[in-house]
């Protein structure tokens, strides 16, 4: 299975990633970091090009 990594996510697609920003920036997928109490860690833009999966080397 191919995988694309982005900051601190893993998912199958540049399209995944792209949806677990957006859910990370609007506040709407994570939970509170216990113990934490600054303001959310923006993530970083994502690159200006499409972040392709990568199999596994051997």
């Amino acid at each position: 299975m191919s995988r694309v990594t982005f900051w601190n996510w893993i998912g199958r697609s540049h399209e995944e990633i792209a949806q677990f920003r957006e859910d990370w920036t609007n506040g709407t997928r994570y939970g509170e970091v216990k113990g934490y109490d600054g303001p959310p860690i923006p993530s970083p833009a994502l690159p200006p090009t499409h972040l392709k999966p990568r199999g596994r080397v051997r």
